[in-house]
């Protein structure tokens, strides 16, 4: 799936990225800085009932929500210096539940990635317009 979207289409975009990935996973999310990956995990996780205040996990590396589907888990692996440092934190265990689990900067931490993720990719076309690309498991592809 790629699709081009505005900050306008959010709403309607996680939607359809929650029904396409439709089972909790491990979700990869690669963007530059500022492409607007926090901005589209609050989306989805609008979409998936959270009804937590959902920010940054910038500075705590994980932030745990609940929904109406369980645990959803959204970390930034950015502050992350190795991927030891990703397990003591915590990262490890919650890449390895049944939960929704988006993860920002995942390629600092690429041994700890399950075999089945998935990935989106944002690119900037301009600072209002993004492209996503959502790149599927195998076994749900």
């Amino acid at each position: 799936m790629v699709q081009r979207f505005t900050f306008a289409d959010l709403p309607a975009v996680a939607k359809k990225l929650v029904t396409e990935i439709g089972t909790p996973m491990v979700v990869a999310l690669d963007a530059p800085m500022g492409a607007g990956k926090t901005t589209l995990v609050h989306a989805i996780c609008d979409v998936l009932g959270v009804k937590d205040p959902v920010g940054s996990p910038t500075f705590s590396i994980i932030n745990e929500y609940s929904s109406v589907h369980g645990l959803v888990y959204h970390i930034d692996c950015y502050r992350l210096k190795s991927e030891e440092e990703a397990v003591d934190a915590g990262v490890e265990d919650c890449l390895e539940g049944q939960n929704w689990c988006f993860v920002e900067w995942a390629e600092k931490i690429p041994h700890l990635l399950p075999d089945d993720f998935a990935r989106i990719r944002l690119k900037v076309l301009d600072p209002e317009t993004r492209e996503l690309e959502l790149l599927l498991p195998a076994s749900i592809s």
